[in-house]
């Protein structure tokens, strides 16, 4: 696959490859490195604000169990989950990737009448990246962690191929206009400033290119997303000893934040709701009834100029 859509992140400078694994900034003089496979484009100022983020991340995940040393595991996801550790949770990004591939991505290309250039970002281990590569996109996973577990150093365990970068949300390293569909993959809700990563999606977006953020939690009232982040704080701190705080995000959305966001940056949203089972429909009136706050929903949302 050729590179010839990256750019600096920094100040945007068209790049000259000096090498097969390095690119180099006219302007800025910066180098960017293809390390293991992945491309490197994390600004040294973005290493310094997300390094505790990232060691956080991965010692949760580590925790956790997440990842396999067999590529199978990879290959099967989201439809199965071979480790049998989180079957539930990729129940439900199997159907939200269903819902993402039949109601927008294979109407989406229809229309354009050609196979899609997407950014997913929040890639994780890949293994959306790897399932759309699979249909004939073009792919560019982007993410902050690329160990070989639970980021994108897992792209080695796929027969697919797709661009592996380390980037920021808010810092691209890719072209105007590059992508006919950027996808936040359950991530996001981790951004700093919802509106400043929503611009630097529209610069990268296709003119007739959508948006789509995919399984980030959603609430009715602010409140009770106010309320998960302490809950989850506190759960963090006597699990792990730390509260996963690292980073100033909003953890959640509201219909009304969804709403403004739109308004101010000229977006018109259509909100997709995933068929997840007659017991998570149930879930926000037992909620109610125990006296609890509410759950979140999780939807394909998507966004058009």
């Amino acid at each position: 696959m050729k590179q010839e859509f990256f750019i600096c992140p920094r100040c945007r400078a068209r790049l000259e490859r000096v090498a097969p694994d390095r690119l180099t900034c006219p302007q800025d003089g910066l180098d960017f490195w293809n390390v293991d496979g992945i491309w490197r484009f994390l600004l040294p100022d973005g290493q310094a604000h997300y390094s505790r983020f990232m060691a956080d991340y991965e010692a949760v995940r580590g925790f956790e169990g997440r990842g396999s040393p067999q590529a199978d595991y990879y290959r099967a996801l989201p439809f199965r989950d071979l480790s049998g550790k989180f079957s539930a949770d990729w129940a439900i990004r199997a159907r939200s990737y269903n819902l993402l591939v039949r109601e927008v991505l294979t109407r989406l290309q229809g229309r354009l009448q050609r196979p899609l250039k997407i950014l997913d970002l929040g890639a994780g281990n890949g293994w959306l990246s790897n399932r759309l590569a699979a249909q004939g996109d073009r792919v560019v996973a982007v993410d902050l962690l690329v160990n070989e577990q639970d980021g994108l150093g897992a792209w080695k365990h796929y027969e697919q191929q797709f661009t592996p970068v380390q980037a920021e949300f808010d810092h691209l390293p890719v072209m105007d206009r590059f992508a006919d569909a950027v996808i936040f993959n359950a991530s996001f809700h981790y951004s700093e400033s919802y509106g400043k990563t929503l611009q630097e999606a529209l610069r990268v977006l296709d003119p007739a290119g959508q948006i789509v953020i995919l399984d980030s939690p959603v609430y009715r009232r602010r409140e009770s997303g106010e309320e998960m982040v302490e809950e989850r704080k506190s759960d963090f701190l006597s699990r792990y000893g730390f509260a996963s705080d690292a980073l100033e995000s909003e953890n959640f959305l509201t219909y009304q934040r969804i709403r403004g966001l739109g308004e101010s940056l000229g977006v018109r949203w259509r909100c997709i709701h995933p068929n997840y089972g007659l017991r998570w429909q149930l879930r926000p009136l037992i909620a109610w009834l125990r006296g609890r706050r509410e759950p979140a929903k999780f939807h394909v949302i998507v966004g058009a100029r």
